[in-house]
């Protein structure tokens, strides 16, 4: 986002907005965070909230037309994590696993298989419970994340 290290965080069901103020202010990073809806956010400069409508893939229509080379992208979508790093953008799960260019097409293709399974009428489990595990490995995985954009100059 014109060239500032920037944080943008697909808020509406993201379950490590803490994680993301922490590091943001450890770094001093402007983090945004894009909704449907109004999202509480701690009182702080660095972090701005973008309400967008409530059409479909709005918030990530907003990210991924903004996510650059120097954006971490903190999302659990699939499909917006492919459109951010194809713009070159950092993409990072809640789950604290990195989005790589390498592993899009295996990420999109069990993410369309799951859906069709479940469109057909197959009972899947869904994800996971969210662990304490989870918040620690994405907190580890956005404090690197940051360290190297800021070790390219970003």
């Amino acid at each position: 986002m014109n060239g500032v290290l920037t944080i943008l965080v697909d808020g509406d069901a993201c379950p490590v907005k803490p994680e993301v103020f922490k590091v943001a202010e450890r770094y001093n990073v402007p983090v945004i965070v894009i909704a449907n809806s109004f999202i509480n956010l701690p009182r702080n400069p660095l972090f701005e909230r973008v309400i967008v409508s409530d059409g479909f893939d709005a918030a990530d229509d907003w990210i991924a037309e903004r996510a650059d080379a120097v954006s971490i992208v903190v999302t659990a979508d699939v499909p917006l994590a492919a459109r951010a790093v194809k713009a070159g953008a950092t993409a990072i799960a809640p789950s604290g696993r990195p989005f790589t260019e390498a592993g899009m097409g295996l990420a999109l293709a069990t993410r369309n298989l799951m859906t069709e399974l479940r469109a057909a009428g197959e009972v899947t489990s869904g994800p996971r419970a969210f662990s304490a595990r989870d918040r620690s490995t994405f907190l580890s995985a956005l404090d690197e994340a940051v360290n190297r954009l800021r070790r390219k100059g970003a």
